[in-house]
């Protein structure tokens, strides 16, 4: 699976209960087209209490987003947009922010 996202970018959602944000891919998960992203999508987790001194209770957690909702935030125009392939002269594969043409890193 081609994926346009990878980890350290900084993506926009695009649609869901968390439309609108922003925030940084900390994990891919390609075999399942979903993202981790840090402060978006959020779950709450029953957890409980292993031994004496780790409490339990209701935790708050990241949860994994498809990649169809995630756009990437281009670092040069500060803009969501899509991504194109540009091949170099070298033959190397670069991305590319369609919208002001600059390489994204």
């Amino acid at each position: 699976m081609r994926l346009h996202i990878r980890r350290d970018d900084t993506v926009q959602v695009l649609s869901g209960k968390d439309s609108g944000k922003s925030g940084k891919v900390i994990q891919i998960f390609r075999e399942k087209g979903r993202a981790l992203v840090q402060g978006i999508n959020f779950v709450k987790k029953h957890h409980r209490r292993k031994s004496q001194d780790q409490p339990g209770g209701i935790l708050q957690q990241e949860s994994a987003i498809h990649i169809s909702n995630l756009m990437l935030v281009c670092p040069q125009c500060k803009k969501s947009s899509k991504t194109g392939i540009q091949v170099l002269k070298d033959g190397s594969r670069v991305r590319i922010c369609k919208s002001c043409r600059e390489v994204v890193g």
